[in-house]
């Protein structure tokens, strides 16, 4: 407005009120009294603002003059001031706070909270996007719109994609993702106290008769075991099954008793894979059947073998070759690659998500190479008189265990490399003992942990550094750890399995058996375990029937989704079928229940 528009204002506003003031006089005191009092109503500021503004217009055109262009701030703030002067308060008297008021309140018109503008509906869910769970539900309480967008199928979805909730579904799939992000959220809460209090379910997987444990792998709940017999099984512990089938190895029926012990197996979602001590392998495919599709033989023993867990890919190293194996377009198993190294290899790893061309890591004694499909192998890291005592790889990193040895003594140490780079990003640790394993490939961002013979297992932060955590965990050394985002599973050499809170640094139980910790692996709401014997010859199961027992090596599954207490659960035995050939290995253990080893 400008000068002459507002005091056109001012003085139609004084007369109107002038007018009521009258008007109200005149009306009789008992008449006022039997009236009914009109309920008051709080309106928004929005909607305060939009009554002046109507009523202004509607003053200015009632004195026969259209409406003046809206006024800017600056103007607005300036007519305020005069306004303001002694003069006018005393011409205006009690009428001049309200036209300050109306003043005030068309000064915040141009600050329109978001929830009083009409935006597009797309516009809005792009962003209510970026709020998390719990501004979702504040945000839902605001008003009915907001109550629209923020329960939108769309953000709730997205939000159990963000929180690993059933990644595997389509938006389709379910009706309601609020209520399945909450049935999720407290499954979630469920398997947390459960795994806290260790209630679940707890079972021995059933061993092979005469016959010592060689290597154990698992792989989303899935389990392979290699035996001194030659015999490889699996086992399928999502689906409660215990009854293992055996897979066939293709070797002579007319030598019982000869064939070669298991050095090596692996397993993923779809092949499995045994390494013998004479230098063959077999390549299974579990959806087809329990024979070979494949059968590669070395001239050596077997010393490392790997297996892709996303794709079909096999790495063997015997003497000083390492070869790649993988399937081609047609489905016929051939050589990817082959490298020459100088030293017999310790460790062998492949790289996961590198696309068509397979690549992998391999320690020879001071030696670290990196091995690329589509080229030789390079040096990744080399220093003289320094083992690599333990190796572990994720997409884009590797890190591996360095014993220092020499006249000057740095401390052991885990360097982890860029393969991208191929140099190195972080030297972390000084510990007196060896590092005898490391678990990179499954530890949360920017964190990583290791075990160490000093008998503690330690979180590294790759953000400073520095070891975040230092857990005295085991009696002697480490031999196998594996963490998430609240909680450490370590195995010892003296047969210890301990579970952790690191962010409470609290031990929440253990459990113990015979025979070192040489596999552990574990997910949500399922934890495989295998204590694997030092030595591999069978006793004499003749005179002692418990010495078998003792000195075979033991596979145990826990089930964290079931209710109830693990030392409450049903055995094997119970849950088999009462055929006498497959149960009779039950009643030599139930004959000696003081064994529980």
């Amino acid at each position: 407005m400008d000068d002459h528009s507002l005091d056109e204002f001012r003085r139609r506003w004084q007369e109107e009120l002038a007018q009521a003031q009258a008007l109200r006089k005149r009306r009789r005191p008992e008449t006022a009294e039997r009236r009914p009092r009109r309920p008051e109503v709080a309106l928004g500021r929005g909607e305060q603002a939009s009554g002046y503004l109507a009523l202004a217009q509607g003053l200015l055109e009632g004195a026969g003059r259209p409406p003046a262009p809206r006024a800017t701030r600056a103007e607005r703030q300036d007519a305020a001031s005069r306004s303001r002067s002694p003069p006018a308060r005393e011409a205006a008297g009690g009428g001049e706070q309200l036209v300050d008021q109306l003043i005030r309140d068309l000064n915040e018109m141009d600050d329109v909270p978001f929830f009083d503008i009409q935006l597009p509906y797309e516009l809005a869910i792009n962003i209510f996007q970026y709020l998390d769970r719990k501004d979702l539900g504040r945000c839902a309480q605001v008003s009915k719109t907001w109550k629209v967008i923020a329960e939108d199928e769309v953000l709730w979805y997205r939000l159990c994609r963000q929180e690993g909730h059933l990644p595997e579904s389509s938006i389709s799939d379910y009706s309601c993702w609020k209520l399945i992000f909450q049935e999720c959220r407290a499954k979630e809460h469920m398997l947390r106290t459960n795994w806290k209090n260790r209630r679940g379910a707890v079972s021995e997987l059933e061993h092979v008769p005469d016959a010592v444990l060689c290597d154990v792998h698992s792989h989303d709940g899935v389990v392979i075991a290699g035996y001194t017999s030659g015999d490889v099984r699996v086992w399928d512990t999502r689906t409660w099954d215990y009854t293992a089938p055996f897979l066939d190895s293709e070797y002579e029926e007319d030598e019982p008793g000869m064939q070669p012990y298991v050095s090596f197996v692996r397993i993923n979602s779809s092949l499995a894979v045994a390494a013998y001590e004479d230098g063959f392998l077999n390549i299974w495919d579990l959806r087809t059947g329990k024979y070979p599709i494949h059968r590669f033989e070395h001239d050596a023993r077997i010393q490392a073998l790997a297996l892709s867990q996303e794709d079909a890919t096999v790495a063997t190293a015997s003497a000083f070759d390492v070869v790649m194996l993988r399937p081609n377009d047609e489905g016929y198993w051939q050589i990817a690659a082959e490298f020459e190294v100088q030293k017999l290899v310790d460790y062998l790893e492949i790289v996961p998500d590198t696309g068509r061309y397979p690549v992998a890591v391999a320690t020879a004694g001071d030696l670290v190479y990196l091995l690329k499909a589509e080229d030789s192998a390079r040096t990744l890291h080399y220093v003289y008189g320094q083992p690599v005592t333990c190796l572990d790889v994720s997409a884009n990193q590797a890190a591996f265990g360095v014993k220092s040895l020499g006249w000057v003594y740095e401390g052991n140490k885990i360097l982890v490399y860029s393969l991208e780079a191929e140099r190195c990003l972080s030297k972390l640790g000084n510990a007196l003992g060896d590092f005898t394993c490391v678990n990179l490939r499954d530890s949360p961002p920017n964190l990583m942990v290791s075990g160490n013979m000093d008998r503690r297992v330690r979180i590294h932060d790759f953000r400073t550094d520095k070891i975040a955590l230092s857990l005295s965990a085991h009696q002697l050394g480490v031999s196998a750890v594996q963490m998430d985002d609240w909680k450490i599973v370590s195995g010892g050499e003296e047969g210890l399995v301990s579970v952790w809170d690191y962010r409470m640094n609290q031990k929440l139980w253990e459990v113990h058996s015979r025979h070192p910790v040489r596999h552990l692996s574990f997910n949500s709401h399922s934890l495989i375990t295998a204590n694997v014997p030092y030595e591999r010859v069978v006793r004499n199961t003749d005179l002692d029937f418990t010495a078998h027992r003792r000195h075979r090596g033991l596979i145990h599954a826990y089930e964290f989704a079931v209710d109830r207490l693990a030392l409450q659960s049903t055995l094997p035995v119970c849950r088999s079928s009462a055929d006498p050939t497959a149960g009779h290995g039950y009643a030599l253990a139930l004959a000696f229940p003081q064994d529980r080893s």
